[in-house]
């Protein structure tokens, strides 16, 4: 097997093309994704191989409907802790169970969170649990539209 690492990590259009599928649909058997990309079961396989070990595909995952969970609204939350209080702030981000995604960021604010909450009510507790060590600013998310990054 022709190893595949991050320094030379060149995608050829089949690498690209099973790379789409996958994202399309992480589930797919090897023989359906062959039969989109066009090569012999054998040989997706070989690429997708290929393609873990060089940490391309970091793994497979399940895409969850916040709605369907009872989640009717989503936010992204800057936050800028207070002086002395970026540690404390870290930990309770790092706790909280609405806090699903906790970017720690450059710039005027020291992370970007994004919160799950099954209401304005829910959300603005959870927000107090956060104020009083830290300054917020809060956009409600309408709607989400998920992408592949230009390959």
């Amino acid at each position: 097997m022709k190893k595949l690492t991050k320094i030379d990590a060149k995608l050829d259009p089949i690498d690209r093309a099973l790379i789409t599928a996958l994202h399309h649909n992480a589930r797919a058997s090897i023989r359906a994704l062959s039969r989109q990309v066009g090569l012999s079961a054998p040989g997706c396989s070989e690429r997708l191989k290929r393609l873990e070990v060089a940490g391309v595909i970091s793994g497979f995952s399940v895409e969850l409907d916040a709605q369907a969970l009872g989640f009717a609204l989503q936010a992204l939350v800057r936050v800028k802790p207070l002086t002395g209080n970026f540690q404390v702030v870290e930990q309770l981000l790092a706790q909280m169970t609405e806090c699903v995604v906790c970017y720690k960021i450059t710039g005027e604010d020291s992370f970007v969170c994004h919160l799950y909450t099954n209401s304005v009510t829910h959300l603005d507790h959870t927000l107090q649990r956060i104020t009083p060590l830290a300054d917020t600013n809060t956009s409600i998310i309408k709607t989400v539209e998920k992408k592949l990054p230009a390959l």
